[in-house]
């Protein structure tokens, strides 16, 4: 009973992860989470190039020439 009690207690956050991700799984709201992610990296890219519009046209055009 010990033995089980360390090694709840070590990896306890690995365990909730592993229900969180398998009722996920089982749903299907992975799929709106995917979403929500790839949405808000767009709003994120979109705001970086918007800011550092120099930079980010500088390592473009330095790597299209190395092609």
């Amino acid at each position: 009973m010990e033995d089980l009690k360390k090694f709840l207690t070590k990896y306890w956050g690995g365990i909730i992860g592993g229900i969180i991700a398998l009722i996920l799984a089982c749903t299907g709201l992975y799929r709106v989470i995917v979403a929500i992610v790839l949405v808000s990296l767009g709003i994120w890219a979109g705001n970086f190039f918007q800011n550092n519009k120099s930079t980010v046209k500088e390592k473009i055009k330095k790597f299209v020439d190395k092609m």
